[in-house]
């Protein structure tokens, strides 16, 4: 009210300034003490961005969004074959792998979320934990970062079922810190510094954990359509034999309680530890696989801040 009412006086001032040039002096005198009243008033409150991405998924990754306190987040993704596969398989439909997830809110902060992939039929699971909030008035935060541990098990067949196998071998881990920051209504860029730690490796030299560093983005085009675009560059002395970087480009599409995401990545599996360190497909060559993310929110809980 106090805003209102200063915004309110702003205007009758200028009002009056324009009906006497004598009384110029005094009336600047005014409007400056009433600016400074309400700028005081914005001041006083914290005003936190929302809407800094459509989804808590940006392609493959994270995004710093969470689900709201006592909402369930549905998601279906696909991938079907590679693209190169040509006609006969047509051109990648014939095939397609799929992750279902359930994502729930805890608090304004805190997210956790379980899903299963039949690409390796691997289970994941993780929380989301929104440390910083970018934010302007009494508070000022740049950016928002946010902290995403993920564990995922990988439940195909030993290769070699007459050897000693260990339940170990099955697990992998990722430690990722998501550093975002809106500029505007329509742009918005986030860093992705990421450790995905690997209990079983494949060839005696190489690492168990394997660095990364993400970067991604989007672009609004319309009131509810946006580009996205996702890269993960792999530390040269911190990769495995064989794979190389993953690129993926996309379009979100908003429709009521539905965001629908279409893309095209040379990743085909969805779990942190395949998109970012088991990536073999090429743009260059086709390698491309398209696919799709389906997020439909429900409210299962009482809706609450914080």
């Amino acid at each position: 009210m106090r805003k209102m009412f200063g915004y309110a006086m702003l205007a009758i001032a200028v009002a009056i300034s324009a009906m006497g040039a004598g009384h110029a002096q005094d009336t600047t005198d005014l409007l400056s003490q009433l600016e400074q009243e309400v700028i005081g008033d914005n001041k006083s409150a914290t005003n936190y961005t929302t809407a800094t991405f459509k989804t808590t998924r940006l392609i493959n990754g994270h995004t710093v969004e969470n689900v709201a306190r006592g909402v369930l987040d549905v998601k279906i993704s696909h991938r079907f074959g590679k693209l190169n596969n040509g006609l006969y398989e047509l051109f990648g439909l014939d095939n397609a792998t799929m992750r279902m997830g359930l994502d729930y809110g805890i608090t304004s902060t805190l997210m956790v979320g379980f899903g299963r992939s039949t690409h390796q039929k691997t289970l994941d699971a993780f929380f989301k934990w929104k440390i910083l909030r970018q934010s302007t008035g009494k508070r000022r935060m740049p950016i928002t970062l946010s902290y995403v541990p993920t564990v995922a098990l990988k439940t195909l067949k030993f290769e070699d079922p007459n050897r000693k196998n260990y339940f170990s071998s099955r697990l992998f881990f990722s430690h990722q810190l998501i550093i975002g920051r809106k500029f505007s209504e329509g742009t918005s860029i986030q860093l992705m510094p990421t450790l995905v730690h690997r209990n079983l490796v494949t060839y005696a030299d190489e690492p168990n954990d394997i660095l990364a560093l993400g970067i991604g983005g989007r672009q609004k085009i319309s009131k509810r359509v946006s580009i996205n675009a996702e890269y993960y560059y792999q530390h040269p002395d911190y990769k495995l034999r064989g794979t190389t970087n993953s690129l993926s480009l996309g379009f979100d599409i908003e429709t009521g309680g539905h965001v629908f995401q279409l893309h095209v990545t040379n990743s085909q599996g969805m779990a942190e530890r395949t998109f970012i360190t088991e990536t073999t497909g090429l743009w260059e060559k086709g390698d491309l696989y398209f696919g799709f993310n389906i997020s439909r929110v429900f409210t299962v809980g009482k809706r609450k801040r914080g």
